[in-house]
């Protein structure tokens, strides 16, 4: 994977296949670029029409070049692209980068295009980029294998992010603004089609980059489950941040992504909720996407939430708190000994938090330097924000005011500092080389503060972690398992159950429901019957074996009725169930993503409020544990209005063990239902009350 990276990114040598002498055109533009940016490697022009391409000699072929290229890229039509890459393969290019679109994104006839020039290039071990692509640059030795029109005014400056977009027209624009915001790259990969590199490969390979401290990633699905999910671990290891633009959202977005790179979306909830247990940060929109790799391009993250506020107009500063408050900021109140030491400083301030010390500062500025250094100093804060407004564009108060903070700072290195501010952009950037964050918007500032803090709580989460294990493998019978089933082979995954019993057909019920204590539950048990209810076959509050004994023959009656060629196992007699918050659990196979965990409130929390979230299997306990409060309604398990707290440490250690057992068993099991799952009081545990476990060769049968 490195050699391939390599090849594309620091070529020493790089062939241009239907280079133009006009650098307006995809196949001109690569090479004006390089003569631009000074790259020192070797530039080989193909195009047999030439003897000359925009001042450099041309060759008619690759095979008529004086030397191999590291690599290749092809800026030809679709229906010359496969010669292209054949003649690559033959001379021992190692990569290629296909700009052309015309494949998969098409249909049938260009899937199978793109499927006959992937095995081409895999039969000499040479790694294609594209079709349908951007291409590629890296600013720190001057490589730029693109047609990208955003440099075509200026190219872009070496710097700490990295991006790697699907998309290239996405890409390209968030390389420009991240250069308008000051941000200089690392490396740009802009994947398409991905025929072969894809999005999970290029972010593992970022990760090790050790200039790059943030990536910036755009995917409208991903195709390797396991190589996606080791990239995000290898980052989160790494304490490398990636802030994800996952499009896809609605019905409509995730057709269109289907559509635009032949890709599989997946469920976007699914989606959602994995890069949150990877520690990836999910961006909304672009700008929040910019403005949180703005803030983590330095690779310092604060050690807590602690904030304090530093302002000159209250109105500004109560703002500022109520968008640090939404993040998820503690705009804790400066210690009673410190405000009064800051209201000797001012009598006219405000020194709780936001900290006003009113424009009376300003008439001062080593009052102002001390002020500050005493609030930051004083007030245990880990992340330090001033409100300056349109002070620093003045010509006579700048510099003043730049110097009394930075004098303030002195020995506070080590702490966040994020302003909002409006000023020309040569003044932003002198504040940003003195280490400040700079935001127009207050709100901004607060969610990218608050990114720094979940994704530094991520990190600190992630650093003694052990990779969880799938379970034991557990031999799974062939065709459809009843309920009976289900629970036995759960059991021996370390779910526990009510003490039950089958009743086989023809054997007394009431009194197998004496044994186990009145009162009871009684269900058809059926491996053809997926919902009982359905059919009649519960019945529930039974005290007496002769009330036993009558609603067993009934639900036998309806089954038989409503469901005439089901498998009866007999009847199935448990305890009624202590109270509890009622629960339900599940698994399922996202097309992309493999065995994922569901979990949610039951009753109309799940059925109207959809207050569900998932998990990629396997997790552990503490995993478990976050997943549980990440829901909407975990207060109902935590105790209201008098109740006892639930036993969630019970319920974490099921959906940890339900995780590993769905991940040992991705390739037998389709689904699996446990619905409900009452959680008892702290110390009592979890009860699931019901279990429908689908094996993947039933999943389309026609069950009752």
């Amino acid at each position: 994977m490195s050699d391939a990276f390599s090849s594309l990114l620091a070529p020493l040598s790089v062939a241009l296949v239907g280079a133009s002498d006009d650098p307006t055109r995809i196949g001109g533009r690569p090479l004006r670029y390089l003569r631009e940016s000074g790259f020192k490697g070797q530039v080989l022009p193909v195009n047999p029409k030439r003897e000359t391409v925009q001042g450099l000699p041309a060759y008619s072929s690759i095979a008529a070049l004086p030397a191999i290229p590291d690599t290749a890229i092809l800026a030809v039509p679709s229906h010359l692209t496969r010669q292209a890459v054949e003649e690559c393969a033959q001379a021992g290019v190692k990569s290629a980068i296909v700009f052309s679109a015309g494949f998969a994104e098409t249909g049938t006839d260009g899937a199978r295009l793109q499927a006959d020039m992937v095995a081409i290039a895999r039969s000499s071990g040479m790694r294609l980029l594209g079709p349908n692509c951007l291409g590629v640059f890296n600013p720190s030795v001057g490589y730029f294998g693109t047609f990208s029109v955003v440099l075509d005014n200026q190219l872009i400056a070496p710097g700490p992010v990295g991006i790697v977009s699907q998309s290239g027209a996405y890409g390209a624009h968030i390389a420009h603004l991240a250069r308008k915001r000051g941000l200089g790259i690392s490396q740009w990969v802009t994947t398409g089609n991905e025929c072969d590199i894809d999005v999970a490969e290029t972010l593992d390979w970022m990760v090790r980059q050790p200039e790059t401290n943030v990536i910036m990633a755009y995917a409208e699905g991903v195709r390797d489950r396991d190589a996606f999910i080791g990239a995000l671990e290898r980052a989160r290891k790494a304490e490398k941040a990636i802030i994800f633009m996952k499009t896809g959202r609605s019905d409509v977005g995730a057709e269109a992504a289907a559509s635009h790179t032949a890709s599989l979306a997946g469920s976007d909830a699914v989606f959602d909720a994995v890069l949150r247990q990877y520690g990836v940060y999910r961006a909304s929109t672009t700008a929040e996407q910019l403005d949180v790799a703005y803030a983590c391009a330095s690779g310092i993250y604060p050690p807590s939430n602690r904030t304090g506020i530093f302002t000159m107009s209250g109105g500004f500063g109560i703002q500022l708190a109520d968008d640090a408050e939404a993040a998820g900021l503690d705009v804790a109140p400066m210690p009673e000994a410190a405000q009064e030491k800051l209201k000797q400083m001012l009598p006219y301030s405000s020194p709780r938090n936001p900290v006003d010390a009113t424009a009376q500062v300003v008439s001062d500025m080593d009052m102002l330097t001390s002020y500050v250094r005493a609030m930051i100093t004083e007030g245990g804060y880990d992340i330090f924000t001033a409100i300056l407004g349109t002070g620093p564009s003045s010509k006579n108060f700048a510099d003043p005011l730049r110097k009394a903070l930075m004098a303030a700072m002195d020995g506070q290195e080590g702490k966040i500092r994020g302003l909002t501010m409006s000023a020309p952009d040569e003044v932003v950037r002198q504040y940003e080389n003195d280490g400040f964050l700079v935001y127009e918007d207050g709100s901004a500032l607060a969610g990218a503060l608050g990114a720094l803090v979940w994704l530094k709580q991520s990190f600190d989460l992630n650093r003694d972690a052990a990779r969880v294990a799938p379970g034991a493998r557990i031999d799974l019978p062939d065709g459809p398992l009843s309920e009976a089933d289900a629970k036995a082979i759960l059991a021996r995954a370390g779910l526990d159950f009510p003490g039950e019993r089958l009743v086989p057909l023809g054997e007394d019920v009431g009194e197998a429901a004496s044994r186990i204590g009145f009162p009871v539950v009684l269900k058809i048990c059926s491996p053809d019957i997926a919902h009982k209810t359905e059919v009649g076959g519960v019945a529930v509050n039974l005290r007496d074996a002769d009330a036993a004994r009558k609603a067993g023959a009934d639900i036998l009656q309806r089954a038989a009725e409503h469901a005439p060629g089901a498998r009866l196992d007999g009847i199935l007699v448990a305890p009624m169930a202590p109270e509890g918050v009622e629960t339900i659990a599940g698994v399922m196979q996202d097309p992309v993503l493999g065995p994922v965990v569901m979990f949610g409130l039951g009753g109309i929390f799940v059925e109207v409020l959809k207050d569900v979230t998932f998990r990629a299997a396997p997790f552990d306990e503490a995993e478990a544990m976050r997943m549980i409060r990440e829901i909407r309604g975990h207060a109902m398990l935590e105790g209201v209005r008098g109740a006892p707290p639930s036993d969630i440490e019970a319920l974490a250690r099921m959906l940890s063990n339900l995780s590993r057992f769905a991940a040992a068993h991705a390739d037998r099991i389709e689904s699996i239902d446990l619905n409900p799952v009452r959680v008892l009081p702290r110390g009592q545990g979890v009860v699931p009350l019901d279990a429908l476990i689908v094996l993947k060769e039933e999943a389309t049968d026609d069950r009752h």
